[in-house]
């Protein structure tokens, strides 16, 4: 008995060790990767529009830099989740909001949770997509304002950049690999050639 118990605990410190464990190389280009994505979007967004507008970089996409730069493996990073989970939240966020322009405790509660449900039934859980639907409903007046173009601009185009960059910097050495099934291209090009 006191042998198994050496033995869990011998277990336990390696496990709880290899968890703690810092990688300085992992968090690198965890940095270097999330610093790209929300930097170009910001630059983005400060030539086109004054730093009052902030009509490209919404609060969302740190929550998905966190997603696609530091838990790389995670199903809810990849690609289909990030971009089609941001794309339905924000078609469902301003759909709601269309109809229900004043009570916005009701706009947000529904936006949310239609939102939930439609990802989970398309198959693209991305947990900051529920903030891009709210952000549908809360923004300012000028996201308020862009309707059903706030889909293509700043969620589309802004998650657009940001795989982009997670592609490249995730894929730039031989430890790190983004997305995790990288056939899915390959069926997709089978698909449409």
């Amino acid at each position: 008995m006191k042998r198994i118990i050496k033995h869990h605990a011998k277990r336990a410190r390696y496990i709880i060790y290899k968890e703690t464990l810092v990688d300085f190389k992992e968090h690198l280009w965890t940095f270097i990767g999330s610093f790209l994505g929300i930097g170009i979007v910001g630059f983005l967004n400060s030539q086109y529009f004054t730093a009052y507008d902030n009509l490209f970089l919404i609060g969302s996409f740190g929550a998905s830099s966190v997603l696609i730069y530091g838990a790389i493996d995670s199903p809810l990073a990849q690609p289909r989740n990030l971009i089609g989970g941001h794309v339905v939240c924000a078609i469902i966020g301003v759909t709601v909001h269309k109809f229900i322009p004043n009570e916005l405790w009701l706009s947000c509660a529904l936006s949310v949770s239609f939102s939930i449900v439609a990802m989970q039934i398309t198959k693209t859980l991305h947990p900051p997509g529920g903030a891009t639907a709210l952000i549908a409903n809360i923004g300012s007046a000028k996201i308020k304002a862009l309707g059903y173009f706030y889909v293509l601009s700043p969620v589309l185009l802004g998650v657009l950049v940001l795989f982009v960059v997670a592609m490249i910097c995730n894929n730039a050495t031989s430890y790190r690999s983004y997305p995790r099934n990288k056939g899915w291209y390959k069926i997709w090009l089978r698909k449409y050639n």
